[in-house]
């Protein structure tokens, strides 16, 4: 007899237990809420739509406020320092103006060599580097706002250490870079690791408290 009682009062204790699970007075755990969408001190995410480019000396594009400098082996009169203009174009021994905005230092040591064989040397070796970058440009909630000079490698917070770092009302979440290359400038709203080009424009706006 008491053997059968024992699955009996075990399927009792099992479907009270259910019943006490469903009642008025359960306590369930609500959701969490998912922070990454709501407040200023949301959890950042990065659009996929925004590029980070990867740096590549060969394949940096020339332009307006470069310094560059320009060599030729075993021609010393054709060593050359300087500033690409406004204008996108420099001065060059024997060859006049010459158009390098746009250019590669790759593509501006082709183009060089290839003037130079006509008529003035048989197999030139041509060799253009960039001696300082023009500068980026970073404004809003930073305490220093302003330009200043590139530097290989530079990512946005990076930048934001040289413009002196962040005010107290700036948003870790709204920063915005517009490409020195963008025909439309755009702003594009970026991770502090982006990385940061010549000519660029950085928006640091204030925050909500």
């Amino acid at each position: 007899m008491i053997l059968r009682l024992i699955p009996t009062m075990a399927l009792a204790v099992i479907l009270s237990a259910g019943c006490a699970s469903t009642g008025p007075d359960a306590t369930t755990t609500p959701p969490m809420p998912d922070v990454s969408t709501t407040g200023d001190d949301a959890v950042d995410s990065l659009d996929p739509g925004v590029d980070i480019p990867v740096e590549n000396p060969d394949s940096y594009i020339l332009g307006q406020g470069d310094e560059i400098s320009i060599q030729v082996f075993d021609e010393p009169d054709l060593t050359l320092s300087t500033v690409v203009s406004t204008g996108g174009s420099i001065n060059y021994s024997y060859l006049g103006d010459l158009k390098v905005a746009g250019k590669s230092p790759v593509q501006l040591e082709q183009h060089i060599a290839g003037l130079l064989k006509n008529g003035y040397l048989v197999n030139p070796s041509v060799n253009v580097r960039v001696v300082q970058y023009r500068p980026f440009f970073i404004n809003g909630e930073v305490k220093s706002p302003g330009s200043y000079s590139y530097q290989p490698g530079l990512t946005l917070d990076r930048a934001i250490a040289l413009a002196g770092g962040l005010t107290d009302r700036a948003s870790t979440r709204k920063m915005f870079v517009t490409k020195a290359d963008d025909d439309d400038a755009e702003e594009k709203r970026v991770p502090l690791n982006f990385r940061i080009q010549p000519g660029d424009t950085i928006s640091i706006k204030e925050g909500f408290f």
